[in-house]
C-alpha cells in the first residue's frame, strides 16, 4: 500500500467501537476518516469525538468513500457477513469483530470473498493479543510445556444476560457460547497450536432465562435491554476433540446458580502446564520437585486496553505491509465450524463429527 497511513472507516458506533477508535486515533500510522451507525446522531457524535470528517447511517455510503483503505465492523453479529463482503468487494481491507458470522455458511461466504478480491481480513480475536498470551506462546514455542494434550476453559457469569440484541438468536447467533465462550475457546485453541477439530459433544441449557427478578446485584445491560426478550441459551458446555489426540473442555454461561463469576483458561502439556486466567501461572517439574511459577508481568490477567492496542497495531501493519495476520479469516471459519457443531450437538443430543 502506497500510503504511509491506513485510513479507517468504522461501521457500528456501539460501546465496543470506542476501544477500537481510541487505539486508531492514538496510532501515528492511521487516521479515522468516517464513522457509520444506524443511529445518525450517534455517528455524528462519534465523528466529532474522534475528529472524523465523514459520518453516515448507511454503510454503503461509507464504502463509497474512495479515501478509506480499511473498514472496521463492530455491528450486530448477523450483519457481519453482508457488510464484510460488501467492503471487500468495494476494495477495502476488513477488520470484523468476533464472531466472524452467525453461521458456517456465512463464514465460508466471507472466506470466498477474501480469496476472490485479494483484500485482507482480520478477525477480532482480541485475547490472542493480550501480552500474557503472547508471553506464554514464546514458552510453548520453545517446548517448555511439551505437547499440549488437554485444555480446560470457563467463561461463567452467575448473572449477566445483557438482553437486547444479545438475547435475540436471530441477531446474535446465540447466547454466551458465541458471545463470551468464543474468547476462551479461541485462546486455548490458538495456544494449543490450532489443531484440526474432528468431533464435538456439547450441551446447551435454557433453564433460567433472563432472571430479571433478581435484585441487589447489577450487571451490564444492552442499550435495547428488554427482560421479556430472550431466546438464547443460559449455559453451554462442550468437549472438543482434535486430530492430534488433544482435547478441550469448555463451559460458559450468562446465568448460573454459582457463587461467583469465573474466567479460567488452563493448558496441560507433557512437560508443564499453564494458567492464563484468572492469573498467569506456569507449572513445571525440576529435580523431582513440582514448581508453581508466576511470570512477572505488569498485569497477571487480561489487560484489555493493551490487547486492543496490540490488535489494532497488528492490523495496521498487516494492511500497510506485506505481512500475514495472527487472526486470519480461516481461523474465524474454523471457530464458527466448532460453535455451530456445539449448538447442533446440544440440539440433537448427539456427538457431531466434523
Amino acid at each position: 500500500m502506497a500510503s504511509s497511513k491506513l485510513k479507517i472507516g468504522m461501521v457500528g458506533g456501539g460501546s465496543i467501537s470506542d476501544l477500537h477508535l481510541e487505539a486508531y486515533s492514538a496510532h501515528s500510522n492511521s487516521s479515522i476518516i468516517g464513522i457509520c451507525d444506524r443511529n445518525l446522531e450517534r455517528a455524528r457524535a462519534k465523528a466529532e469525538s474522534y475528529q472524523a470528517p465523514f459520518f453516515c447511517s448507511d454503510h454503503h455510503h461509507l464504502l463509497a468513500q474512495p479515501e478509506i483503505d480499511a473498514v472496521v465492523i463492530c455491528t450486530w453479529n448477523h450483519t457481519h457477513a453482508d457488510i464484510a463482503i460488501s467492503a471487500l468487494e468495494a476494495g477495502k481491507h476488513v477488520f470484523v469483530e468476533k464472531p466472524l458470522s452467525t453461521n458456517l455458511e456465512d463464514a465460508l461466504r466471507i472466506q470466498n470473498a477474501v480469496k476472490s478480491t485479494g483484500k485482507k481480513l482480520q478477525v477480532g480475536f482480541v485475547r490472542r493479543f493480550d501480552p500474557n498470551v503472547q508471553v506464554l506462546r514464546k514458552f510453548i514455542a520453545a517446548g517448555d510445556l511439551g505437547e499440549i494434550y488437554y485444555a480446560k476453559a470457563s467463561a461463567l457469569r452467575r448473572l449477566g444476560n445483557p438482553g437486547g440484541w444479545f438475547a435475540k438468536k436471530e441477531i446474535s447467533g446465540g447466547g454466551p457460547l458465541i458471545d463470551t465462550g468464543i474468547h476462551v475457546i479461541d485462546t486455548c485453541w490458538y495456544l494449543m497450536g490450532r489443531p484440526k477439530a474432528v468431533s464435538v459433544s456439547g450441551n446447551t441449557y435454557y433453564s433460567l432465562g433472563s432472571r430479571a427478578n433478581v435484585e441487589n446485584l447489577s450487571f451490564y445491560k444492552a442499550a435495547d435491554y428488554d427482560p421479556a426478550t430472550n431466546d438464547v441459551e443460559d449455559m453451554a458446555n462442550a468437549l472438543i476433540r482434535f486430530e492430534n489426540g488433544a482435547s478441550l473442555f469448555i463451559d460458559t454461561s450468562y446465568t448460573l446458580h454459582a457463587r461467583e463469576n469465573v474466567v479460567s483458561m488452563k493448558l496441560y502439556g507433557e512437560h508443564g502446564g499453564a494458567e492464563i486466567e484468572p492469573e498467569f501461572w506456569m507449572v513445571s517439574e525440576k529435580h523431582g520437585t513440582i514448581l508453581n511459577v508466576q511470570p512477572q508481568t505488569d498485569y497477571l490477567r487480561l489487560n484489555i486496553k493493551q490487547a486492543f492496542e496490540n490488535q489494532v497495531n497488528h492490523f495496521i501493519e498487516y494492511c500497510l505491509h506485506d505481512k500475514t495476520t495472527e487472526a486470519p479469516v480461516e481461523d474465524g471459519v474454523e471457530i464458527m465450524r466448532v460453535l455451530s457443531a456445539i449448538y447442533e450437538s446440544g440440539r440433537t443430543g448427539k456427538e457431531i463429527v466434523l
